[in-house]
This record gives structure tokens, C-alpha cells and sequence, in this order.
């Protein structure tokens, strides 16, 4: 049972539906209904999620495969956090306004490395 993996999916399904409530909270405010009807801060909103919805994914498996394979506790709740932290960080950063450049370089940098450490694990415990 992929445990450590469940509780890094549960805290990322989390923030995921935190940037879907500011998309709809949005969009019912502004009477916006298709698209972002080129609204700039709705499209930020949007790809705030987005973003999160293109890369959690990928990171949640890579996780899963981890602790599938057996990698000590330890190294899976440092991948964890680096993809929570990693996907949030870019979220706030990237929504706020203005943009707050270090956190969204800063969380684009931990999910990929995140992605990265993880795919290298993957493959060396698979080819060994």
C-alpha cells in the first residue's frame, strides 16, 4: 500500500481544487463563463491550475513507482515535498500580481528535479 505516496496525492488534490475555487470564484464575479474572454487575471488564475493539473500528475506516479520499488521513507517524503512545495510555490507565484518571478523559477526548479531525482531512481533501480 502506497501510503507516503496517498498522503502527497491528498495534499496536492488539495491545492489543486484551492486553484479550481479561485478559477470559478472568479469566473462568477465577472460573469465569465467560456474561456478567459481575454481576462489577464483570469488566464493567470487558469494556468495556475493548469499548470499544476500538467505536472502533479507525473510526479504523483513517479512517486508511487518510487515507493513502489522500496526507496527508504525518507527520500519519498523528500520528493513529496518537493513536488507540494515545488507545484504551490509556482501557483502563488505565478497568480499573484504582479508575478513573484523567484517562486515560480523556484517552484518550476523542485518539480523538475523532483521529476528528475525520481525518473534517474526509477531507472537505475530498474536497469540494476
Amino acid at each position: 500500500m502506497p501510503t507516503i505516496t496517498a498522503i502527497y496525492a491528498g495534499l496536492l488534490a488539495l491545492l489543486f481544487l484551492g486553484l479550481s475555487a479561485r478559477v470559478i470564484a472568479y469566473r462568477r464575479a465577472n460573469g465569465l463563463s467560456l474561456g478567459d474572454e481575454g481576462d489577464r487575471a483570469l488566464l493567470n488564475r487558469m494556468r495556475a491550475q493548469a499548470n499544476c493539473a500538467e505536472y502533479a500528475p507525473l510526479g504523483l506516479l513517479l512517486l508511487w513507482m518510487t515507493e513502489a520499488m522500496g526507496a527508504p521513507a525518507a527520500a519519498l517524503h523528500v520528493l513529496g515535498l518537493m513536488l507540494l512545495l515545488g507545484r504551490a510555490a509556482h501557483a502563488y507565484g505565478f497568480s499573484a500580481h504582479p508575478q513573484i518571478i523567484g517562486l515560480r523559477v523556484a517552484g518550476t526548479v523542485l518539480t523538475l528535479t523532483m521529476i528528475g531525482v525520481a525518473a534517474l531512481g526509477l531507472l537505475t533501480h530498474g536497469i540494476v
